[in-house]
């Protein structure tokens, strides 16, 4: 499975955000942190995500990113960075179908 493919899967980006502090998270704790995710989704994308070489399971911690894993997540940070600066841009509470994105876009009208 190609990186994004990966990463565009439902949830998988947020267990990653997860783990960032770099500490073990067991299962459950998981589960709980994504609170609408199913156990098995949850599953699924752990599964493919050790596959892939980003996260391990630690017996004893549970599951961890790897310094592959680690070095994604640096590797996101400039679109993070971007993703914020768009939002403060964009202010807009809901996108509606046929809204401009921000004021200096036309309407498509």
């Amino acid at each position: 499975m190609a990186l994004l493919d990966l990463l565009g899967r439902r949830w998988a980006l947020r267990v990653l955000w997860e783990l960032r502090s770099g500490q073990g998270c067991r299962f459950r704790e998981l589960q709980a942190r994504c609170a609408e995710v199913s156990s098995s989704v949850l599953n699924d994308r752990l599964r493919e995500l050790r596959a892939a070489g980003i996260i391990a399971a630690q017996p004893g911690s549970g599951y961890a990113l790897t310094p592959e894993g680690v070095r994604l997540l640096t590797a996101l940070e400039p679109l993070d960075g971007w993703a914020k600066r768009w939002a403060r841009r964009t202010a807009v509470p809901r996108l509606t179908a046929g809204a401009p994105l921000h004021s200096d876009t036309p309407s498509p009208e």
